[in-house]
C-alpha cells in the first residue's frame, strides 16, 4: 500500500472516530454505558432443562394435543391440555402472592377449510403487570396444539413434543423464572390454540389485543426450540434463527412512497426487536449465536407471530437452527429404516433450556427498560450533519436516550451515543446518506429499549394514517 494511500486511509478514519465523539445540544449529559446486569445472567441460569423436559412429558402424555381433538376428558386431548396449563399458571402465581392474572381468551371458529365445524379456540394466558406501565406489555408465546401427517386427524396419536410442547414449556418455565421479580412493563405469556388449523389462537389474541389497548412492543413466538440434529445431518445446540419480516404488511401507499426515498426496508420494528434479542444473546446466554433471518417466516410457511404482524405489532419467531422434517407433522411410523414422527426422545432439554433463557432475560430486559421512543424523526439532507428528534417519554424509568448507527450495509448496530433526557440530538459531520439511525430510551442501570427508527417504518406503536 502506497504512503498517499495510507495517509488518506488515516485521515478517513480520523474524521470518522471524530464525528462519533461529538453531539450537539445546550446540555449533554454525562455518558451512561451500559452495565451489565448480574440480575440478568441469574435469570439466565434459573431456566432448569429437568423442569422442561417434565412439562413436555406430561404435554405428551396428553396422547394428541389436536385443535378438534377431546376436549372432556381429563387425560387426553387438547382440553386436559388447557387446562393443566391453566392449572400450572394458577400454581405460580399463588408462589408469588397472586402476581399472575391468568385467563382464558377464546372464540368459536367455524367454516373454515381446516375447522369447518364449530369449534371453540381457547388461549390459555398468564399477564404478570408491571408497576409503572400495566399497558406496556411484551410477550412469549408457544402453541398448544400438535398433528400429524393428515391435519384434520385429530384422534391419532399427536405427540408434538418438539412442535410445539417445547415452546409451550418454555412459556411456563419464563413464569416461573421471571414471576420472581417485579416490572416496570408488563409481561405476556400465551399458551395459544389452533395454530396447526389456520393461526386461529394467535387471531384471536391479536384482536384481543387491540381491543384491549394493550401497547404491544413486542412478541417472541416460541416453535420448535428442542430439536438440534437436522435433516441435513447437521447437529448444533450453539445456534438459534430469529425470524423478523421487513416492512408492516399494514403500510400504506404513503409510507410506502415515503419510506422509498428516506430507506427503512430493514428496520421494521420487528427487525429491531430481533437486533435486541440477538445483543441479549450475546450479553447473557453462553455459548450462542442467534442468526437473524430476515424473512417472515421459514420460505413459505407460517406461525403464530404473523397474526400480529398482520395487525401492525412487533413480533419474531424464535426457533432451532437446524429443523428435521420426519420428526414434523408425521403419523407414528418406521419406513424403510427412518423413524418418523415428534417423539420426546427428539428433544434436547439443554437447548430448550438455552432458547428458553434467552425468551427469559429478553422480556425482563425489555419490561425493565422504558418504552421505545415514539415519533422518532430525522433530518439532515444535503447538510453536514444529522439531526434527530424524538418525543421524551413520561414514564417514572427513563432517564435519557441513545442515539444508534450503522453503515446501510451492516445487519447489527456499530455505533452510539448517549444524548441524556433530551429530544433532539445532532451528529456533528455524520452524513445522513451514509448510515442508518435509531434511538433507545435508557433507564437508570443502562437498560435500554429496542431502538427505533425514524418514521412510521420503525415505530413500534400502530402507525396507520
Amino acid at each position: 500500500m502506497s504512503d498517499r494511500i495510507k495517509t488518506k486511509m488515516t485521515v478517513i478514519n480520523t474524521t470518522l472516530l471524530l464525528s462519533t465523539l461529538f453531539v450537539s445540544h445546550a446540555a449533554l449529559a454525562e455518558p451512561l454505558d451500559y452495565q451489565d446486569q448480574q440480575k440478568l445472567h441469574n435469570i439466565a441460569s434459573a431456566v432448569s432443562a429437568k423442569r422442561l423436559e417434565s412439562d413436555v412429558q406430561t404435554l405428551v402424555d396428553f396422547g394428541t394435543r389436536h385443535t378438534l381433538s377431546e376436549t372432556k376428558s381429563n387425560t387426553r386431548g387438547i382440553g386436559a391440555a388447557r387446562r393443566w396449563i391453566k392449572a400450572e399458571f394458577e400454581a405460580i402465581s399463588k408462589q408469588c402472592g397472586g402476581c399472575l392474572e391468568v385467563i382464558e381468551v377464546k372464540d368459536t371458529i367455524s367454516g373454515e377449510k381446516r375447522i369447518p365445524n364449530p369449534v371453540e379456540v381457547v388461549n390459555i394466558i398468564a399477564i404478570q403487570r408491571g408497576m409503572d406501565e400495566p399497558n406496556r406489555m411484551v410477550m412469549m408465546s408457544g402453541d398448544i396444539d400438535s398433528r400429524v401427517s393428515d391435519v384434520m386427524d385429530f384422534t391419532s396419536d399427536s405427540p408434538g413434543a418438539n412442535d410445539n410442547a417445547t415452546g409451550v414449556a418454555g412459556v411456563i418455565e419464563a413464569a416461573r423464572v421471571l414471576s420472581n421479580y417485579k416490572f416496570n412493563g408488563s409481561i405476556v405469556y400465551a399458551a395459544l390454540s389452533g395454530e396447526e388449523q389456520g393461526l386461529f389462537g394467535g387471531k384471536i389474541l391479536a384482536k384481543h389485543a387491540q381491543q384491549q389497548g394493550w401497547q404491544v412492543h413486542g412478541v417472541l413466538n416460541n416453535d420448535m426450540i428442542g430439536n438440534i440434529t437436522g435433516i441435513n445431518g447437521v447437529t448444533d445446540n450453539t445456534t438459534a434463527r430469529i425470524f423478523s419480516e421487513g416492512t408492516r404488511v399494514i403500510e400504506t401507499k404513503e409510507q410506502a412512497h415515503k419510506r422509498r426515498f428516506t430507506g427503512g426496508e430493514v428496520d421494521s420494528a420487528s427487525r429491531n426487536l430481533a437486533r435486541y434479542i440477538d445483543t441479549i444473546a450475546d450479553r447473557y446466554i453462553p455459548n450462542l449465536d442467534t442468526m437473524l433471518v430476515y424473512r417472515l417466516d421459514r420460505f413459505a410457511r407460517g406461525g403464530h407471530h404473523r397474526p400480529f404482524n398482520d395487525m401492525g405489532y412487533a413480533a419474531v419467531r424464535v426457533m432451532e437452527t437446524n429443523e428435521n422434517y420426519n420428526h414434523q407433522h408425521q403419523d407414528l411410523r418406521t419406513e424403510d429404516g427412518i423413524v418418523y414422527g415428534d417423539t420426546i426422545d427428539g428433544v434436547d432439554f439443554d437447548y430448550t433450556a438455552k432458547l428458553t433463557s434467552l425468551n427469559a432475560v429478553s422480556l425482563a430486559a425489555m419490561a425493565w427498560a422504558p418504552a421505545p421512543p415514539k415519533g422518532v424523526e430525522i433530518s439532515g439532507a444535503v447538510k453536514p450533519s444529522t439531526t434527530l428528534k424524538w418525543q421524551r417519554n413520561t414514564d417514572k424509568t427513563t432517564v435519557g436516550y441513545r442515539i444508534y448507527w450503522r453503515y446501510t450495509s451492516e445487519p447489527q448496530w456499530q455505533f452510539s451515543r448517549y444524548v441524556g433526557d433530551v429530544s433532539e440530538a445532532t451528529l456533528k459531520n455524520v452524513v445522513i446518506d451514509n448510515y442508518y439511525f435509531g434511538v433507545a430510551a435508557v433507564n437508570k442501570d443502562g437498560i435500554e429499549s429496542p431502538v427505533v427508527f425514524p418514521g412510521d417504518v420503525g415505530a413500534f406503536e400502530h402507525v396507520i394514517k
